[in-house]
């Protein structure tokens, strides 16, 4: 029998179980985990002789006298003849303090559990109490690598517990969905790329409370697999493992739970803490499971939210309507939001006109763990903007004009972040004892050998008299630097560091608006020595280099036996004569070196600007193909304004 079914036949949580097991020496246990007759019978005869229920009181630290007697199910005398011995003179309606609490529920063997008010998802609004927190549904996204079968494993969920009348109503718009079951109630987030979740985690957002993270049995790990594991580590969400396409004849799910665990997602019979579920999104084979399982989790992580308070969410997605202006698809996260509420969600203010649910009825109302789609901004908002209704359109205004006011001073301090020499800094002062890093490399190989080197500067980093800082790799990749590694850095507070790849154009616009610093090496030895000498504060980067401008080569022209001219259209910034240059092939740096010569038609010139064709010559390279982008670079002072 596994823990959660043992906890419900003696009506008890999971996590109350497990607390159990943790107290009468049965170790390594989860709530999917199986337990012995013997173990049951260990844990039977410590609830009989327990003096009181395990079952820990629960206290926000305002309780009076009265009200602790009346928690304990003690007389209050008994509770004031504590207080006496503790030197304290009370009253039946005296509170009795935090401090107090936990020494009279100690002495009496009583677990407690102290819970504070809840501050807001938003600054300003009111807290909330203990009492006016209820249960709400988790939120789950769905993540993977490409073809593993998430979108057959959430439709098989879409058509077996939602009504056919109303599945052939979803629009798939909304950007979520609920699905009722018999134990209750889950919302899928339908935007389940890694690239998604952590953008919203840049803004600030957090939507998801569980990931089931899908590898295919037949197939394995695959390198969006790593990326959305190591996105999921980030934001320290916890994962589900579903082991689909079970059902196919090449199917090894061995392999795979060996692949995870070298990622730390280990199953619970290998002694790990990571739920794995096989399971088909085809036959539908344990599905009801794995949304069994689901529910258990966030029963163990105590979901609540308040229904009675004014509305807080965040939005999932968001466009314009020629006819019905801006529309948000709004998850709402606390509280209550309802037909004619005056709301605030990013830079946009305005009142509830109309409210959809995911099958396109109108709706009035919409508590916690609801998806929306909601009309009434006065402008378009963006995925991640926070929502919030408030009490007037007086109070809605002035709170836009003011955010609007601090967001400059928000900026400048996001420019400020994640530079080589500010993390420098913090270590050289004692502040900083990890240097977090997101690896882009041109090989396994490669990654194997950078990681061994600084293995061995972690060790002699931990191993001295005065442990200094160490070097966390939060996520290894291969490739050229993308928009999703500049996103996990901001999350992060990561560095990228490259060695022989690109960076995306995408990515590097990214990074410049987020203050990221990307370091791209060709000599492996030139980046070992710089993160080396980051953790012993050494280093001083004189000069850094900037990208200006990107050719696509489109033609190649055979200029002699051993020259070549690209015939190229400049795809972004500007091209100059006697500028460096870096030629990248499929996400690889292929050559680094000089631009020669410049031509339009065939006058020579100094500069090409964007959407401008032109010929290329580069020195010592005569391999062009069609599809290579050139990138041209300047060296400049470090904090140079380009």
């Amino acid at each position: 029998m596994r823990v959660y079914q043992y906890a419900k036949q003696i009506k008890m949580s999971p996590k109350q179980v497990l607390d159990i097991c943790e107290k009468v020496g049965i170790k390594g246990k989860t709530f999917v985990s199986g337990l012995k007759d013997e173990e049951i019978s260990v844990i039977k005869e410590y609830i009989k002789k327990s003096k009181f229920s395990d079952r820990p009181i629960i206290s926000d630290g305002t309780d009076t006298v009265g009200d602790l007697a009346s928690k304990l199910s003690i007389p209050a005398g008994d509770i004031l003849k504590q207080l006496s011995d503790l030197g304290i003179t009370a009253r039946l309606n005296d509170k009795i303090g935090v401090d107090n609490i936990k020494k009279i529920c100690e002495v009496l063997g009583v677990p407690v559990e102290i819970k504070k008010t809840k501050e807001s998802y938003f600054a300003g609004t009111a807290a909330e109490t203990e009492e006016e927190l209820v249960p709400r549904a988790p939120i789950v996204t769905v993540m993977g690598h490409v073809d593993h079968g998430k979108t057959t494993i959430l439709d098989f969920i879409r058509k077996s517990n939602i009504a056919a009348r109303e599945f052939g109503q979803v629009t798939q718009k909304i950007g979520a969905y609920r699905v009722n079951i018999k134990e209750g109630s889950i919302v899928f987030i339908d935007t389940p790329g890694h690239e998604v979740f952590t953008a919203m985690r840049a803004r600030g957002a957090t939507v998801t409370d569980i990931v089931v993270l899908v590898v295919a049995a037949d197939e394995g790990v695959k390198q969006q697999t790593i990326e959305a594991i190591n996105h999921c580590k980030a934001a320290g969400v916890p994962i589900i493992v579903a082991i689909n396409k079970i059902d196919k004849p090449n199917a090894n799910p061995d392999v795979v739970k060996k692949q995870l665990s070298n990622y730390g997602l280990v199953p619970e019979e290998w002694g790990g803490q990571t739920v794995f579920l096989n399971v088909s999104g085809v036959t539908g084979q344990n599905i009801n499971e794995l949304l069994e399982i689901i529910l258990l989790m966030g029963e163990m992580m105590e979901l609540r939210a308040n229904p009675q308070r004014p509305g807080e969410g965040v939005v999932l997605e968001a466009y314009l309507h020629k006819q019905r202006g801006p529309v948000m698809h709004l998850l709402v996260q606390n509280g209550t939001v309802s037909v004619g509420d005056f709301f605030v969600c990013g830079n946009a203010w305005g009142k509830v006109r109309a409210m959809f649910d995911e099958t396109g009825n109108r709706i009035d109302k919409a508590g916690p763990s609801t998806p929306v789609e909601l009309l009434g901004a006065s402008t378009a908002v963006s995925p991640g903007d926070k929502f919030m209704v408030v009490g007037s359109e007086t109070d809605a205004r002035k709170r836009v004009e003011e955010k609007v006011q601090q967001q400059k001073t928000v900026q400048d301090k996001l420019q400020k972040q994640i530079t080589l020499e500010d993390l420098q800094k913090q270590i050289a002062q004692g502040a900083l004892k990890e240097l977090r890093i997101i690896l882009k490399t041109d090989s396994v190989g490669s990654q194997e050998a950078i990681k061994a080197y600084i293995e061995k500067i972690n060790a002699k980093a931990r191993n001295s008299e005065k442990p200094g800082a160490t070097i966390n790799f939060i996520h290894f990749g291969l490739g050229a630097v993308n928009e999703s590694d500049v996103l996990l850095a901001v999350c992060s507070n990561a560095l990228i560091v490259g060695y022989s790849v690109g960076i995306d154009s995408k990515a590097e616009k990214l990074a410049k608006q987020q203050g990221v610093e990307i370091k791209i090496y060709r000599l492996v030895y030139d980046l070992l020595e710089d993160l080396k000498n980051t953790l012993e504060g050494m280093i001083k980067p004189p000069e850094v280099e900037v990208m200006i401008g990107q050719a696509l080569v489109k033609q190649v022209f055979k200029m002699g036996k051993n020259q070549s001219v690209a015939g190229c259209i400049v795809v972004e910034g500007k091209v100059t004569r006697d500028a460096k240059v870096k030629i990248v092939r499929d996400g690889r740096f292929i050559f680094e070196g000089f631009l020669t010569s410049l031509k339009r038609f065939k006058n020579s010139v100094r500069e090409v600007a964007v959407n401008t064709e032109c010929g290329i010559g580069i020195s010592d390279f005569d391999d062009f193909q069609p599809g290579d982008i050139i990138q041209v670079y300047q060296k400049v002072p470090e904090g140079t304004k380009v």
